[in-house]
């Protein structure tokens, strides 16, 4: 089967490899549609072919108006472009839609499928979420990471039960054998006690705050706080209590072993929400087998329920600082939860059996 899996912005480089090799180990022709990634470098193709077909005159910075502008420019002319490309695959699988409020109408004549990555807007702006509606009706189905993620879209946003389909997110095993793998900074490397581990873009939605509240009287451990920011850190610095190192840059995948294997827990403090379902940074300490601890929203219980994290209720920095000082005094939970991780990303969240579970529902649309 000829399978075209399409991000066009790249916004999600590390699920698009691991999804199209997998696909290609499981005897899928896999081509990946996508554009250059402007932060860095990104996976080999292992199987699949990459066609950069998307925003190639588009000049700027990473995430710079300059940038944004070239793209949205070209937006229309790629996407008419490319469905004329599309002609040569049985089923296009979408990760992302650029353009919420136009995609639908730029769509190839195809069966289609569109993974929700966002569920529903996590920072809406007026009319985000029903330009996200119409995108989730303009294709044949629509895959989830979760059943909380299916109930959302069902009973919140109305979909037909029949076009939403569960394929959980695997762990990001090929992150933890890079070609060329980098080690931590040295200011990092020469910290001695037990670490915490926040990882990821910094956004209002991830808990930071509550975090650095729940931070406050937990004594002989660090807390890092690494990732890319997409909001302003001048006064979430301010609450820092002692013990806390912010890293706030794009960290690259040969970059990435070294945290994760430095951390005694991975952290996801995520803030209440209904528009989350899952999360790459879970998909990635699953990987590394780590233990975590993370709230209690979207599809997060469902991991917790292999015994693979704990969860605390979200916004509540005092479960939050019981459940990470309990662990951080307690070796055998962690290396119970490490054990359970594993497991996970080997069985329900591997990439193997999300790749089987993609082809059968590629196989009921042609």
């Amino acid at each position: 089967m000829r399978v075209q899996v399409v991000d066009p912005s790249a916004f999600t480089p590390p699920y698009d490899h691991a999804l199209c090799a997998a696909l290609a180990r499981a005897g899928a022709e896999v081509e990946l549609i996508t554009s250059a990634f402007a932060y860095g470098s990104v996976p080999d193709a292992d199987g699949y072919a990459v066609r950069e077909l998307f925003y190639r005159h588009a000049r700027g910075g990473p995430g710079s108006p300059a940038r944004r502008a070239g793209k949205l420019i070209e937006h229309v002319p790629d996407m008419l472009r490319y469905r004329r490309v599309a002609s040569a695959a049985a089923v296009v699988h979408f990760q992302w839609l650029t353009l919420q409020w136009l995609d639908p109408w730029l769509l190839p004549k195809h069966p289609l499928v569109l993974t929700a990555h966002d569920l529903l807007p996590r920072e809406p702006r007026p009319g985000q979420a029903r330009a996200q509606r119409r995108c989730y009706e303009a294709v044949d189905a629509v895959v989830v990471h979760s059943d909380y993620g299916r109930r959302q879209l069902i009973e919140a946003l109305a979909l037909d039960p029949a076009m939403v389909h569960v394929i959980h997110h695997g762990a990001f095993e090929h992150l933890t054998r890079p070609a060329r793998e980098q080690p931590l900074p040295d200011e990092l490397s020469r910290v001695a006690g037990p670490v915490v581990l926040f990882f990821g873009l910094l956004r209002p939605y991830k808990g930071i705050e509550v975090l650095l509240e729940a931070w406050r009287g937990v004594q002989g451990a660090e807390l890092w706080i690494v990732g890319r920011p997409r909001m302003p850190l001048d006064g979430v610095r301010a609450l820092a209590p002692a013990g806390v190192r912010f890293v706030p840059r794009f960290v690259a995948d040969a970059e990435v072993p070294a945290y994760f294997r430095r951390a005694d827990v991975v952290v996801l403090p995520y803030s209440r929400t209904e528009r989350l379902d899952f999360s790459g940074v879970l998909a990635t300490a699953l990987a590394f087998g780590k233990p975590v601890v993370m709230s209690d929203v979207g599809g997060f219980a469902e991991v917790a329920a292999t015994g693979a994290a704990r969860l605390v209720p979200p916004d509540d920095p005092q479960a939050l600082r019981e459940s990470l000082t309990g662990l951080l005094e307690d070796p055998a939970a962690r290396d119970r939860l490490a054990a359970a991780a594993r497991a996970a990303a080997s069985g329900p969240y591997s990439w193997d059996q999300a790749a089987r579970l993609t082809l059968e529902l590629y196989r009921t649309l042609t």
